[in-house]
């Protein structure tokens, strides 16, 4: 089959990078013919009619001390190039995208299916990654009403448990989705949401990036000739805050394990020169798992990633990004006690047993990996 996967573009973000490069990888090995649907990661100027208007109004901003640039465009466009320069190559290389403005780009001739899926594709606040004016419902595939196609959702995430979609927004969408052939999420409060608000029956599946194996990461990281990570105590974190550094001092101490990170401090400080703002390659962001003895995040992927690669790990849960992702991933494993919570007692943590781990681990991946072929090929 020819089929698409409709995802939030996948810019810098590790995450969801390797999300999309493993359900691309996963569809691949079945047999069939896969793009990943993209838009490039520019800004675009106003069209000309607006123009005028808006550089007026930035401007009047910058006047009043309320704006840092008039031509915001030329400024991001010529910064991204760099800043993305050593992530640039592992998409270009390892996935096969389909770049679009806007999916009336697509035509219906050239899929049989679209898959939609993973990552928070269907967080209203997250979807105008894909322009300002793209509406949510084209998350549930408004753009493909009259289209012959099979429709199926893998591992789509709300990325809460909070409902935030407008009651019009939730009647287009539960509509869209009496066409799909199958409902899949990746979180337990996905499943509730879809009953309550659609009326429908989603199925809890894995995310795509657990569809792959260990070997299948580290080889990526040792085709590019990688080098060993400069420490033993991964901290990635996205949101930095007094109570992480905490943590990661503590078991820095603790455990005799040198700290060391996989991403950039300055990546978004506009006050440090730009060549200090580069971020580091995929493949090293791999390697920093498999290299340390433990890890510490607020990172949903990160999370996934050590359960892959079987570290031991502690998530500072980060609420402003959601929270059932993390609460939903560790209770399946079993993991709640990884979620660091104001009685946790760092020195007395518990090992994880990875091999009870991954005797759930291997049910959900067989489980998910029948929801794909069966669906796709019934």
């Amino acid at each position: 089959m020819k089929i698409g996967i409709l995802t939030l573009p996948l810019h810098t973000n590790y995450g969801g990078i390797l999300q999309a490069y493993a359900l691309q990888t996963v569809l691949e090995r079945m047999g069939h013919n896969v793009v990943v649907f993209d838009t490039p990661n520019k800004v675009f100027m106003p069209p000309l009619w607006k123009l005028p208007l808006s550089l007026i109004k930035r401007t009047l901003l910058k006047c009043l001390g309320k704006g840092n640039r008039i031509f915001i465009e030329h400024y991001y466009n010529s910064i991204n190039p760099i800043i993305c320069q050593n992530i640039q190559p592992f998409i270009d290389n390892n996935i096969k995208r389909k770049e679009i403005r806007k999916f009336t780009d697509l035509k219906s001739k050239d899929y049989d299916a679209i898959v939609v899926g993973s990552d928070q594709v269907w967080r209203a606040i997250y979807f105008p990654m894909w322009g300002k004016k793209q509406s949510i419902q084209n998350a549930f595939l408004s753009f493909t009403q009259h289209w012959n196609i099979k429709r199926i959702s893998y591992a789509a995430s709300f990325g809460t448990d909070d409902w935030e979609y407008t009651e019009q927004q939730t009647a287009d969408c539960r509509k869209l989705l009496q066409s799909f052939a199958a409902v899949s999420v990746r979180e337990r409060a996905g499943v509730y949401l879809c009953q309550k608000y659609f009326h429908l029956k989603a199925i809890h599946v894995l995310d795509p990036t657990m569809l792959l194996s260990k070997d299948d990461y580290v080889s990526l990281y040792e085709k590019s000739k990688t080098p060993k990570s400069p420490g033993t105590l991964l901290n990635y974190v996205l949101d930095d805050t007094q109570e992480l550094r905490f943590v990661v001092n503590k078991i820095a101490v603790l455990k005799k394990l040198i700290p060391f990170s996989v991403n950039n401090p300055f990546e978004n400080d506009e006050t440090k020169p730009l060549d200090s703002r580069v971020k580091q390659s995929v493949e090293t962001w791999l390697r920093g798992f498999a290299d340390a003895d433990f890890v510490i995040t607020d990172s949903f992927h990160a999370c996934v990633f050590s359960i892959i690669f079987k570290k031991q790990f502690l998530v500072v849960g980060n609420k402003g990004r959601g929270m059932s992702r993390f609460t939903s991933l560790l209770k399946m494993f079993g993991l709640e006690d990884r979620l660091v919570v104001e009685k946790t007692d760092l020195e007395n943590l518990a090992i994880i047993d990875y091999d009870a781990v991954y005797k759930k681990y291997d049910i959900f991946k067989q489980t998910s990996l029948e929801f794909l072929k069966y669906n796709l090929n019934s």
